[in-house]
């Protein structure tokens, strides 16, 4: 979070995107008819134990060595976290999160990254903001909210932000190992890792970006921003999300101060950031938080509810 802003906007071309009026919210809003019901929040998928080809398919360096790993079974929640289970935690424990206390604090190094989508922008190069204020109660910075964007996925997240959800809901992050299993025994087609994203047609079935990034988004897929939880089909075991929509935290180092990331997001086009699929990966610094990164969580199997904390 101390990175300059000069330097934010390499960090994200790494990872994947007129400056806004503090009151513009993204055109996500436009999805409140999408998503899952109120009864499908909070529900956990059992994933089996098996075996899997991690790597497989890479496409990028980091992605390899290819190997085949055997994975216990455990349960995932069906859907990235939400605005309004995140609420409950913060409700609940008082927690301040480290973009909150960020901006608090103030100084240069103070805010959460924003990603300004193309109407959004006074010049095509202001893509990447440090915004300071930027939280996740206020998505895009001060001025906006989350009043109808309870089922979106939180965001404004770092590691120990999601680390901490995690523990109050008592359960834990994903290894890196543990979430491509799951979106790799999920895939419409195992041979072809890019079904995660675009069906057989070419048609999207997840959240990416559709165009040249990050000039123009034509949205084919029916969203221009981030959507509501389940806005997609679930995958072959009945996980949704795992590709696109956001990237989400794993609790797996990467490097000295940077975690991993998987599942790409709404910013991953064909042209730049082909990461919609189950072996890519991404490094994070552990203390960033941005508009496009969330998280879910995974419990050992064993004897536990069938839903979240209320």
């Amino acid at each position: 979070m101390r990175r300059a802003v000069a330097l934010l906007v390499a960090a994200f071309l790494g990872a994947c995107g007129a400056a806004a009026p503090p009151d513009a919210q993204q055109t996500d809003l436009s999805l409140q008819t999408c998503g899952l019901d109120a009864g499908a929040i909070g529900q956990f998928v059992n994933v089996p134990a098996g075996q899997y080809r991690k790597g497989a398919y890479a496409v990028y360096p980091e992605e390899a060595p290819e190997m085949i790993l055997h994975i216990a079974g455990f349960e995932m929640l069906a859907h990235e976290v939400t605005n309004a289970e995140f609420a409950r935690f913060t409700e609940a424990t008082g927690y301040l999160t480290t973009a909150e206390r960020s901006a608090a604090a103030g100084g240069p190094g103070a805010g959460s990254a924003v990603f300004r989508m193309p109407a959004e922008r006074a010049a095509p190069t202001d893509t990447w903001q440090l915004v300071p204020g930027a939280t996740w109660r206020a998505p895009e910075g001060p001025g906006t909210d989350i009043s109808a964007r309870a089922n979106h996925p939180v965001v404004h997240v770092s590691l120990a932000d999601a680390e901490a959800y995690a523990a109050w809901a008592g359960a834990r992050l994903p290894t890196e190992e543990e979430w491509e299993y799951a979106a790799a025994i999920g895939l419409p087609d195992p041979a072809d890792p890019r079904t995660g994203a675009y069906d057989a047609s070419g048609k999207p079935v997840a959240n990416t970006w559709q165009g040249i990034f990050p000039v123009a988004d034509q949205a084919s897929d029916g969203v221009a921003g981030r959507a509501p939880a389940g806005c997609f089909a679930p995958n072959a075991i009945g996980l949704y999300d795992m590709i696109g929509n956001v990237w989400e935290w794993t609790a797996t180092p990467y490097q000295t101060g940077e975690h991993t990331i998987k599942g790409g997001s709404y910013l991953c086009a064909d042209n730049f950031c082909r990461r919609y699929r189950p072996a890519a990966r991404q490094p994070q610094e552990t203390d960033f938080s941005s508009s496009h990164i969330g998280f879910r969580i995974v419990r050992d199997v064993g004897p536990a509810s069938s839903s979240a904390p209320e």
